[in-house]
């Protein structure tokens, strides 16, 4: 079974040394399909086929199914019996509306509690995730450009809400992979700083264990990110 992921060698292969761990290999599939679909490389709503992916990656059939099994819990792709894998479908905007009416109901109440109950190493995760966002682009005409800012953005928001000390709270707000599928819809150029700037925002009244104003700031933020993706003309939020 080859280790090479579209073309580039994972690891040192040709080097003499040691092949890179199982894990290595199955983390990279995983990028790879992930980016595919993100790219809509892989069409939303089309069929995903397991022996053209490993084709297509060079790999054993195994890491793929794996990356697939990854990717459903993600929300990416939806299994059916008997009939594979497939990529999930676009929001709509009757959909979109209805993941930010959830966010609105779950993440500003989390965000009040995670001023309240956050302890040094969760306000220090937090505001490493804002640093972290600094000068990252969060758009671009492909997944590999704005992959780290969405990827930390998603972080910020789950990392909040498992700092408000309810843990049915934090599920709930972690499976609705929200920035993951608004992250596909396509670019806001700007939409980075703006989203930063309110960030800041959330993170200076959760370090003041200021409840309401971190409940309002994070209502705020969610707002104006739906009303950006309402005047959306072409991935970001």
């Amino acid at each position: 079974m080859s280790d090479t992921i579209s073309g580039r060698t994972e690891g040192t292969e040709g080097t003499g040394a040691p092949r890179p761990p199982r894990q290595v290999l199955a983390d990279s599939v995983y990028e790879a399909i992930k980016a595919m679909v993100m790219d809509h490389e892989i069409e939303p709503g089309a069929r995903v086929g397991i022996e053209s992916l490993s084709r297509t990656l060079e790999v054993s059939p195994t890491p793929v199914r794996e990356a697939l099994a990854r990717l459903e819990s993600d929300g990416l792709v939806t299994k059916r019996s008997l009939a594979g894998y497939r990529a999930t479908e676009l929001l709509t905007p009757q959909g979109l509306e209805e993941l930010f009416e959830m966010r609105l109901l779950l993440e500003p109440r989390a965000t009040a509690l995670a001023a309240v109950n956050a302890d040094e190493e969760q306000l220090d995760a937090i505001e490493n995730l804002v640093e972290e966002m600094r000068g990252r682009p969060g758009s671009g005409d492909r997944y590999v450009v704005y992959r780290e800012f969405a990827a930390a953005d998603q972080r910020f928001h789950d990392t909040i809400a498992r700092a408000a000390g309810r843990s049915l709270l934090a599920d709930a707000v972690e499976r609705l992979h929200s920035h993951l599928h608004i992250f596909r819809l396509s670019g806001i150029p700007g939409a980075g700083p703006l989203t930063l700037a309110e960030h800041d925002r959330i993170l200076r009244a959760i370090l003041r264990r200021n409840p309401d104003r971190a409940a309002e700031a994070m209502t705020d933020h969610l707002r104006r990110s739906l009303e950006r993706q309402r005047t959306r003309r072409g991935p970001d939020a």
